[in-house]
């Protein structure tokens, strides 16, 4: 009788070999057919490794669920007829189910909830996504992508390195999310580095657009570079087209804008980035600064920067002095 209640229980759910094989031994154990020292060792593990974080009322009232629902499965005759035995074989019946819904769900969620993790160790590793996209994992990094992928936006999870080249979808956006950014495109060849504090998007091929908290969205064209230089609520466009005479791609900063970040900080990036020295009060050090330096030439962007802090400039050659 039980062997019949499980199989009408399962006779209307599709599994995959490895469900089917779980159930097998489910099934073996309940109906008390001989089951294998291999299979009793699987089973001990999977109870053990399941069971162990699991609420012992919630197990109560999940069995007497089981029960209340199993009920219709026995008649009236054999109940007053076996009494004992019906007591036993429904109780065998809501252990095998118990067990389906603790232990198979840990499978159902390996198999088709839990995200695929994918690692590059110490050598470059390719992973190829459903959609046709390619990702080059640089060694150190990991990808993570859901069973879900991929879907009406496509979205992964990156920790370190990694070249992209996306498969082009108008209708599907790609998403990477990243330590504290985001790259979104349509079909496009890019790489993202994470290094401490440091983020860059380098485009190759395509349209990007860069989310960081704190900052305007950056849209990106080939040869240009996204980058926060290592500070929080700090962002930058910088292009590397080639000069027609030299052939040489040259940095050219396009955009930079700062939110809330201190003088010394602000100072520093314009200072590296226009090769220029700036002086000021020490007091102003830790003075936070809110500007968008985007459009204006070397001496625009510093007199914007004075106007801010209230000072006025002196300009010697390379060195500014605002006092």
């Amino acid at each position: 009788m039980t062997a019949n209640v499980v199989y009408t229980f399962m006779k209307n759910l599709q599994y995959k070999e490895i469900q089917a094989f779980v159930f097998r031994l489910w099934e073996r154990e309940v109906t008390e057919e001989k089951t294998s020292e291999k299979e009793k060792e699987l089973l001990d593990q999977w109870k053990t490794g399941v069971e162990i974080n699991l609420d012992k009322n919630h197990l109560k009232e999940s069995r007497e669920k089981v029960l209340f629902y199993l009920e219709p499965y026995f008649t009236s005759t054999d109940i007053s007829a076996h009494p004992n035995l019906f007591k036993k074989y429904i109780f065998q019946a809501a252990a095998a189910i118990v067990l389906l819904f603790t232990i198979g769900g840990f499978f159902i969620y390996h198999s088709f909830f839990k995200a695929d993790v994918y690692y590059a160790k110490s050598v470059n590793r390719e992973v190829k996504l459903a959609d046709g996209s390619v990702v080059i994992l640089l060694p150190g990094s990991q990808l993570t992508v859901e069973k879900s992928f991929p879907q009406d936006t496509r979205v992964v999870d990156l920790k370190g390195n990694a070249v992209f080249t996306v498969a082009k979808s108008k209708k599907h956006p790609f998403i990477v999310h990243a330590d504290g950014f985001s790259t979104k495109v349509l079909g496009t060849v890019f790489k993202i580095t994470q290094t401490g504090n440091n983020k860059t998007v380098d485009l190759y091929e395509g349209k990007v657009a860069v989310s960081y908290a704190g900052a305007p969205v950056a849209f990106l064209k080939p040869h240009q570079k996204w980058t926060n230089f290592g500070i929080p609520r700090t962002a930058a466009v910088i292009s590397y087209e080639k000069e027609k005479t030299s052939h040489k791609a040259l940095p050219s900063l396009l955009s930079l804008s700062f939110n809330d970040v201190t003088l010394k900080e602000v100072t520093e990036v314009l200072q590296k980035n226009y090769s220029i020295s700036i002086i000021y009060p020490k007091q102003f050090a830790e003075k936070k600064i809110t500007a968008d330096f985007t459009g204006g030439n070397t001496d625009e962007n510093i007199e914007a920067l004075a106007f801010i802090l209230g000072l006025e400039i002196q300009k010697e050659k390379q060195t500014y002095i605002l006092k």
